[in-house]
């Protein structure tokens, strides 16, 4: 078993074009989908099979030195839209709202964009898109204005302060195969969930 990390749209792609088994993806398979269609509208999404995993909160992290801790989430969607665009609206300091996150066909920010934007694009002035989820973290670290954009695990293990919401926005983490799962693929599934519940 190989396992090779990289953002839900290229793991799909992978599955797709047979060099993938399965892929994980931590979006909703439709929003993964629905993307895909623009750019590859002829594969046969149809075969795909989608086994749930678990759920994770997203997570709207930022600098230690950022004194913003609550936000709702009308607030949070009028950032993400480039309707707001500086901290002293959610009463921090005046200082742009630079928002960090995974581009290109990452789980989290796909999960974003279809919760909080029905399917849009984040906007605004002040972006920062990066390649990996590390390099996510060390943007936040190093910049006072940063709004990154990330899984609660990773936000909790590194430390970094989350701005609490009024409702959470919530991650599914699936396996994905391209018809019926083999046996072999079978035993992934259910060792990667049962991993999970004895962990709960």
């Amino acid at each position: 078993l190989t396992i090779i990390p990289n953002r839900s749209m290229l793991g799909v792609i992978a599955l797709m074009q047979g060099r993938a088994h399965m892929a994980m993806i931590s979006a909703s398979l439709e929003s993964e989908v629905n993307r895909l269609k623009k750019e590859m509208p002829k594969l046969d999404y149809d075969r795909l099979r989608l086994f749930e995993i678990m759920s994770t909160r997203v997570a709207f992290v930022v600098n230690p030195a950022n004194s913003v801790r609550k936000a709702s989430l009308s607030e949070i969607k009028k950032i993400l839209a480039g309707d707001i665009s500086n901290w002293n609206a959610l009463g921090g300091e005046d200082a742009p709202i630079r928002m960090v996150f995974v581009g290109s066909g990452g789980g989290v920010i796909t999960t974003v964009e279809s919760e909080l934007l029905n399917g849009e694009r984040v906007r605004g002035p002040n972006i920062i898109r990066v390649r990996t989820a590390l390099q996510l973290v060390q943007v936040v670290e190093q910049e006072p204005n940063a709004l990154g954009i990330a899984q609660l695990s990773l936000a909790r293990q590194k430390g970094l302060p989350e701005i609490v919401t009024d409702q959470p926005v919530e991650q599914t983490l699936s396996l994905i195969t391209l018809g019926a799962p083999t046996p072999a693929m079978q035993a992934v599934i259910d060792a990667a969930r049962d991993v999970l519940a004895n962990a709960m």
